[in-house]
């Protein structure tokens, strides 16, 4: 049977509209590094002066290393024990059959839909009732509610697709389940689980609404952020601020995406 090949040809309209949605979504994300070199203190073209002189000034600020530095272990307490609680549960959904796993899975992945500041309060009344005292630990935990379903179906699709013949295999040579696990299961997996990490790593840095309900004294970078935008005076450096963040968060998406095979993907479809 023929293969129907017009969803490969080039489509000029298409290709337009692409561009132009391209256009859309990053054009205002590309004047913030414009801006943040610019010796001036507003917006507005044309610039000033080029100059260094707000990135220098980022790296004196005492409290915005402490909040850069509360995001950063925040982050990685957060992907660390999101992806290994993630593995057991997207391996279990793969692997086995059980009563009730499309509802289960569904409810799993409820909080990826729910606005950010209703999981915000429902967690802080929740903690408030307990009498928790809230901190970094308080922010981990709410954190973690978001970032483990993300990490779920990053690894979902992996341990579907990727190992299933190799472990039939292991287990006809005798191999347990859990040897299967750490000398087939696991390697084969891995890029999925590394882009796994890179990616709730990214959503943790980057999150506001548990942050701004769960951090209490201790802040992190986004909260900082929004606190600074009050002051004008404070505004080019957190467009110096913003440039490193975006930088950083795309070469981690980036990666993260590289690791999963999105990019393999996409180029094996080109050359077919």
């Amino acid at each position: 049977m023929a293969r129907y090949t017009g969803f490969h040809r080039h489509n000029r309209p298409l290709a337009l509209y692409f561009g132009a949605f391209a256009v859309f979504i990053y054009l205002p994300i590309l004047f913030i590094p414009i801006f943040s070199f610019n010796s001036g203190w507003y917006v507005k073209f044309p610039l000033e002066s080029f100059t260094f002189y707000w990135y220098v000034d980022l790296f004196q600020r005492e409290t915005l290393m402490r909040a850069f530095w509360n995001s950063v272990r925040v982050a990685l307490f957060v992907s660390v024990f999101s992806t290994l609680f993630a593995i057991p549960a997207a391996l279990a959904i793969a692997r086995y059959r059980m009563p009730g796993k499309a509802p289960a899975v569904s409810f799993i992945a409820l909080p990826l839909v729910l606005p950010g500041i209703l999981m915000g309060t429902a967690i802080l009344g929740l903690l408030n009732w307990l009498d928790v005292t809230l901190s970094l630990a308080t922010v981990t935990l709410g954190q973690m509610v978001i970032c483990l379903p993300y990490a779920i179906s990053v690894l979902l699709p992996r341990f579907i697709d990727v190992g299933r013949v190799l472990e039939e295999a292991s287990a006809d040579l005798g191999d347990p389940p859990l040897r299967t696990f750490f000398r087939v299961t696991l390697p084969c997996s891995l890029p999925g689980i590394l882009a796994c990490l890179l990616m709730t790593f990214t959503i943790s840095f980057d999150e506001y609404f548990m942050a701004f309900f769960l951090s209490g004294a201790e802040i992190t970078l986004p909260i900082y952020i929004w606190n600074q935008l009050r002051f004008p005076d404070d505004f080019p450096s957190l467009l110096a601020l913003s440039t490193l963040i975006i930088t950083f968060s795309f070469v981690l998406v980036f990666a993260s995406l590289r690791l999963s095979g999105v990019g393999d993907s996409v180029n094996q479809e080109r050359s077919r």
